[in-house]
């Protein structure tokens, strides 16, 4: 026969059959956790860079591959065509102004230069003996002239004579006629000769100064070999320091062909290439920021070459500190040439983050996760890149590479 349980028997069984099943269920629910948290996208803290959002000035720039080079350099050429003797400077040396740096063969050039004397003596003397030639040739017609002059005055006083005998009856008509006409042939030979002695002067006058155009000629021709031989001592015209020469002894060299190179470098400028999609945006006078090494300085679009080579457009830009510490001849800097300029705006350090569009998703950094935000932006530069909606000012923005979680709306964050 069966007996009835007693009260607190089965208060105890019911007691543990509730703590059975809520252990289960707290099990159930440590699982669910777990499984979650496995399961849910993660990244270490110290894997990801972040930065705050701040109120600052953002300048939109143009990028642009600049080079640190001297504001003053003076090339070298070579006066005339030689072959190189001497080096007496060596390259990064300190130069004075008249300092010999290179020196040229000038044996070809000193005897070109004697046989231009030589041709000039000849000149010279051609030019005396023109002058002789036409001064007797002149002295010859201008007796000729002075002979039919007399020669006109006697037919003159024949034909007066023949005029009174006619009058008194001693002569005839016939010899008046023969006189007068003596006397008009006279006339007309001495006014050929006065005409061919004027034409003659002219003419000596054009041939004298026609050789001494060519004497003159000749002697700025010795005045400027002799010049050029003066110079065939290559030396610097400016202080400075030498950047470049050409060492090579016994080497060939053309007139013009550049030998050295002469910098100031106390005052320094920049040289930039830029796209030349982004010609039209590129004007003088526009602000630029130069970096190099580390140091920002300020200045100005100086100059454009209007020609395009190679797709890229070359130009000048002049610094407001051209003596700054860290500028070096030849140091290649970034160039920021300012088109836009927008102050006191919420902006955020540019970084692998930015995709360069108006509108992308960014990580937030709140309470130990990183959760997805759709942001729009303004204008950027190197440095930073502009807010216009979507952040606000102490908002911790995650500025790493995030491409593979675009999709994701939430990421925990752990150390």
């Amino acid at each position: 026969m069966d007996r009835a349980l007693a009260p607190s028997v089965q208060t105890n069984r019911r007691r543990r059959q509730w703590l059975l099943g809520l252990g289960a269920l707290a099990l159930a629910v440590a699982g669910w956790w777990g499984l979650r948290k496995a399961l849910q996208p993660s990244l270490r803290r110290a894997d990801v860079l972040t930065a705050r959002v701040e109120i600052g000035d953002v300048e939109a720039a143009l990028t642009a591959a600049g080079t640190i080079i001297p504001a003053h350099e003076a090339v070298i050429s070579s006066p005339i065509a030689s072959t190189i003797r001497r080096v007496a400077v060596a390259v990064g040396a300190q130069v004075l102004p008249g300092q010999t740096i290179l020196e040229l063969d000038k044996e070809a050039a000193q005897g070109a230069l004697a046989k231009l004397d030589d041709e000039q003596l000849r000149n010279q003397n051609k030019n005396d003996q023109l002058r002789l030639a036409l001064e007797g040739h002149l002295n010859d017609l201008g007796a000729q002239a002075a002979s039919q002059a007399v020669k006109v005055s006697s037919l003159q006083s024949t034909l007066r004579d023949e005029q009174h005998l006619l009058e008194i009856g001693g002569g005839t008509a016939e010899a008046v006629r023969q006189a007068e006409l003596n006397l008009a042939v006279a006339r007309l030979e001495a006014d050929r000769l006065a005409r061919q002695l004027a034409n003659q002067r002219r003419a000596s006058a054009a041939d004298v100064r026609e050789l001494g155009y060519t004497v003159s000629m000749q002697q700025r021709s010795i005045a400027e070999l002799a010049g050029k031989l003066r110079q065939a001592d290559i030396s610097s015209p400016q202080p400075g320091v030498l950047t470049w020469v050409n060492d090579n002894l016994g080497a060939a060299v053309p007139a013009g062909e550049p030998l050295a190179r002469v910098a100031d470098l106390s005052r320094f400028r920049v040289r930039a290439t830029l796209s030349d999609a982004y010609a039209g945006q590129l004007h003088p006078g526009d602000p630029v920021v130069v970096r190099a090494n580390g140091t920002d300085l300020r200045g100005t679009v100086a100059s454009i070459s209007p020609a395009v080579d190679k797709g890229v457009v070359t130009f000048y830009a002049q610094l407001a500190n051209d003596h700054a510490p860290a500028l070096r001849a030849n140091l290649r800097a970034d160039v920021f040439v300012i088109t836009r300029a927008h102050p006191h705006v919420l902006r955020i350090k540019n970084g692998p983050f930015y995709q360069g569009g108006q509108e992308q998703a960014v990580f937030v950094v709140r309470g130990g996760k990183a959760l997805r935000k759709v942001v729009r932006f303004g204008d950027s530069n190197f440095d930073y890149v502009q807010i216009t909606s979507g952040l606000q000012a102490g908002d911790e923005v995650v500025v790493s590479d995030m491409k593979d979680h675009l999709e994701t709306p939430e990421l925990a964050l752990h150390d």
